[in-house]
């Protein structure tokens, strides 16, 4: 399996991206409207560039040259501290090809920015594996001693109960590992494809779609800003997790069994018995798992856990089109039965909410008993995991703050990357008319 899987993995992630880019793909490139316009779209953005005295601008980039002004401004932000700063303008570089490719394939910047963030961390892994010496070893053993004794401490030591109980069952325990291997790298690519089609392909302002007006939402209404957050918590994710491991090396269970020093330590850490599943007979190791760059210590936090949770509370909490809410309801029994109208009312969730609900909650629990149960993490990690999600979901914002390295980057190229128009939108009236600013 792990010989096919060095090639059907990475063509799995190929082939993902490819069709993210064609499912998302904009039709009709180019066509602008009236700052001043009123379509029925609800809240925030739509990939489109609408000009501020409502005309389409020249396509010729020797006309947009001079038409465009050479720098724009950006605001630096950090805890409460802002500061403007002037970059670039590469507007003027619309007409150019790469930057009508974008236009047309608006999710090939996605992808760009997918294989930054990812290559980036996997680099820095590379990196802090290469760089192991002895001492990382004892450090990441006693850290692991240290995890499981705080567990115990905790009464929350379940890992080995746990892994034991899947071991029973050989078929179970092949799809777990397989789980492990091979689900989180596609499934996480999966989501921001889905996240994207949902919140901005579908609510593109001039997209027809069938029985609906031109504009008119049929996506969620949390529109592209949902989307950017979720890209840009995955990327500060991993920057969190990259800086704790480094910082602080935890071995995980499964290797605890494979060390062979004769010191208490050492014997402590064999004698809970932990087994490597993924790599051991009858394993399902893959490409992602079992390459020499991987860094065998950087279980503390579980990303695994982290981006699941963070991919699970979005679509169980996503907005729905408004079409989708439910207008079932049912009254209380024995509540003012003399008057059923003053009788206090249930509303049952729509079907694509329970949905949402079930898709959400059902995708971390099987990743966290996976990464338990192939003795891959502890609970703690998977704490840890949850935790540095929080904190990257509440300061993903610190990322906006690389825009000025992109425009600057982006300049030396001579790309103009896809810009969005904001839709207000009326708060009384959610599906109400919008009116689209720069």
């Amino acid at each position: 399996m792990g010989g096919i899987g060095a090639v059907a993995e990475p063509l799995v992630v190929i082939a993902l991206l490819v069709g993210g880019t064609w499912i998302n793909r904009d039709f009709e490139p180019g066509r602008r409207r009236r700052p001043n316009d009123t379509r029925r779209i609800s809240n925030d953005a739509t990939y489109r560039d609408i000009e501020e005295d409502g005309e389409a601008r020249s396509t010729s980039p020797s006309l947009l040259v001079t038409q465009e002004p050479e720098w724009r401004t950006r605001t630096l932000g950090a805890w409460g501290i802002k500061k403007e700063v002037t970059t670039p303008n590469t507007r003027r570089f619309r007409g150019y090809f790469l930057s009508r490719l974008l236009e047309k394939f608006p999710f090939l910047v996605e992808c760009w920015y997918w294989a930054l963030i990812y290559w980036v961390y996997q680099l820095g892994r590379a990196a802090t594996a290469v760089w192991i010496v002895e001492g990382t070893v004892f450090a990441a053993r006693k850290h692991a001693l240290q995890v499981i004794a705080m567990e115990e401490k905790l009464h929350m030591f379940f890992e080995l109960p746990i892994q034991r109980f899947f071991m029973q069952n050989q078929f179970i325990m092949t799809w777990i590992n397989r789980t492990y291997s091979f689900i989180h790298i596609p499934g996480s690519i999966a989501f921001l494809i889905w996240l994207f089609y949902y919140t901005n392909t579908r609510n593109r302002l001039d997209e027809s779609q069938r029985g609906k007006d031109i504009g008119e939402v049929k996506g969620s209404p949390a529109g592209p800003r949902l989307y950017e957050s979720r890209r840009r918590t995955m990327a500060f994710c991993n920057l969190l997790a990259f800086v704790i491991f480094t910082a602080w090396p935890c071995m995980p269970p499964r290797l605890l069994s494979a060390d062979n020093t004769q010191d208490e330590a050492g014997k402590l850490a064999r004698s809970y018995g932990f087994v490597d599943t993924v790599h051991g007979p009858g394993g399902e190791g893959s490409i992602w798992t079992d390459n020499r760059f991987t860094n065998k210590f950087a279980a503390m936090p579980s990303l695994h856990f982290g981006y699941s949770l963070l991919i699970g509370l979005t679509i169980a909490t996503i907005p729905l089109n408004p079409s989708h809410e439910s207008s079932s309801s049912f009254i209380l029994p024995f509540f003012n039965r003399s008057h059923p109208s003053l009788a206090p009312k249930i509303t049952l969730p729509s079907w694509p909410r329970m949905l949402c609900i079930g898709v959400g909650t059902f995708y971390p629990s099987l990743i966290l008993l996976a990464i338990i149960a192939t003795a891959n993490h502890f609970i703690l990690d998977a704490v840890a995991g949850s935790l540095v999600c929080g904190v990257a979901w509440w300061g993903n914002d610190v990322l906006l703050n690389l825009l000025v390295v992109e425009d600057w980057f982006l300049w030396v190229v001579r790309i103009h990357k896809p810009e969005r128009v904001v839709v207000d939108v009326d708060e009384d009236d959610f599906m109400g008319k919008g009116v689209l600013r720069r």
